[in-house]
């Protein structure tokens, strides 16, 4: 694998959900995380954080997962930086229009805390070795 993963960008609107993953994932999985709670203030943070990787709620008001990507996709910061999906709408269909949009992944909710590094890292090292091999 080319680089670890260790930063983070989240966005979750539900701070009960947020509060869960963002310790899930700093204390199991030793990440550093960015939790926002909007796709507006993920567009304001990225530049700055820089992320590996980024994580996006799908339903969320006003700017949803999948118009915060459009956008994102947009900056210099996340142009190319790989992103997955976590939603509770996890039906085939919406996991494959998610996957279309350039999603690597989609987790679904609820999910396993005690896993959900886990799950995170296999995601991300599947699409390094794609990456690795194109």
């Amino acid at each position: 694998m080319a680089n670890d993963l260790n930063k983070i960008l989240y966005v979750e609107d539900e701070e009960d959900i947020a509060l869960v993953v963002g310790m899930t994932l700093e204390e199991l999985g030793g990440f550093e995380i960015r939790h926002c709670s909007s796709g507006q203030e993920a567009l304001d943070a990225c530049p700055d954080f820089a992320p590996q990787l980024i994580i996006l709620d799908v339903m969320m008001p006003g700017m949803d997962g999948p118009a915060t990507l459009t956008n994102l996709r947009k900056l210099p910061c996340a142009k190319n930086t790989p992103v997955l999906f976590m939603t509770a709408k996890a039906q085939a269909h919406e996991q494959q229009r998610y996957l279309a949009l350039g999603a690597i992944g989609v987790v679904t909710k609820p999910f396993d805390p005690m896993t959900l590094s886990d799950r995170i890292i296999e995601l991300w090292k599947s699409h390094e070795q794609v990456q690795m091999a194109v």
